[in-house]
């Protein structure tokens, strides 16, 4: 399954993973044996929905991560639904003491990150950890409390430069594209159009559809797309979506396309996501259900381990960090396979 304004790379100095969880890891190894006379730490993870293969194995990774460490932790889904997320977040804040979570992640939906709720769980003392997304406000929680604030995100800029370059590789002569997105107000959607639209040729011309990070939003789209009624008549070389299950929601549609001429040239297309999961996103592309994906490692898992370090720690870690995607198969294995077509 995204920062309102954006991630600033300069201002706020994000990093990426690698040596800095690795020093993690060196924390909870020499503090296990402490950890045992603590008080057991309690979290919540709010995710946007569980109709997603990504957000499945973010609520994966993050249970696997509970059990490892050693913490009792509640996901909740909020159905897409941002009013529903805001309601869960602040049951939890205003919950009686001895039942709240030392800290709360969440992957905002709408157009803000809860601004005002994230007040009030500072005010409490909770820790407040944003995935997918930097806010603005995140100094001010940093400066008004000693609870952990910050943000673990993916590089959406970084996968739609992968996703453009992908498509430049797979169309070499360039060609029109249909391309599903994500929701209108979410910043990942945003910013992974922004990267596509950056390294895509200017000889490869993008029709978008709105989905809504799932495979029906994007089966739907694409059904009303294909009943205009120059649908039929136009020039399509590639469907690209935001996200595997968007992709895949897309093919299924054109799989039941009522001509059968039209129906058998759209499904010859190539069909690219982003995601990537290994039993998901890599296995469509290794059954060429798939031609390309865009490998997002899941970010609960790191997000999880720094907060831990950083409430034995007593420190904030940095305020913003960033995974590192890329492309499955490789760019290169791409490019050879664009410019063997092109030449047949």
């Amino acid at each position: 399954m995204h920062p309102a304004s954006g991630p600033s790379r300069i201002r706020h100095a994000p990093c990426t993973f690698g040596p800095l969880l690795d020093n993690f890891r060196v924390v909870f190894s020499a503090r296990r044996n402490n950890r045992n006379s603590m008080a057991k730490l309690k979290f919540l993870l709010s995710l946007p929905t569980d109709d997603n293969d990504y957000q499945l194995e973010q609520a994966s990774a993050a249970k696997e991560t509970a059990h490892r460490l050693g913490f009792d932790l509640q996901i909740v889904h909020a159905d897409n639904d941002a009013i529903k997320q805001s309601d869960q977040i602040l049951k939890a804040i205003q919950a009686p003491p001895e039942s709240r979570p030392q800290a709360i992640l969440f992957e905002p939906l709408g157009a803000t990150s809860l601004p005002q709720v994230a007040r009030a769980a500072s005010a409490a003392g909770i820790g407040w950890v944003i995935l997918n997304r930097f806010a603005e406000y995140l100094p001010e929680l940093r400066r008004a409390s000693r609870a952990p604030a910050f943000s673990v995100s993916s590089d959406h800029l970084e996968i739609g430069r992968i996703q453009g370059l992908q498509f430049a590789a797979v169309l070499p002569r360039g060609g029109s594209i249909l391309y599903i997105q994500g929701p209108s107000e979410n910043s990942a959607a945003k910013e992974r159009t922004i990267g596509m639209q950056e390294t895509k040729p200017v000889n490869i011309r993008v029709n978008m559809l709105k989905g809504q990070w799932t495979e029906d939003s994007a089966y739907k789209a694409v059904l009303s797309w294909m009943r205009l009624p120059t649908s039929a008549k136009q020039a399509l070389d590639l469907v690209g979506a935001q996200d595997d299950s968007m992709a895949m929601g897309a093919r299924k549609a054109m799989q039941e396309g009522p001509d059968n001429d039209v129906r058998e040239k759209w499904l010859r297309l190539p069909f690219t996501g982003c995601d990537g999961l290994v039993n998901t996103g890599q296995k469509f592309v290794r059954g060429g259900t798939l031609t390309a994906t865009v490998v997002v490692p899941p970010n609960t898992q790191p997000a999880l381990e720094m907060l831990v370090a950083a409430i034995e720690q007593g420190r904030n870690p940095l305020e913003q960090v960033l995974t590192v995607p890329s492309s499955f198969p490789s760019l290169a294995d791409l490019m050879r396979q664009g410019t063997n077509k092109k030449t047949r």
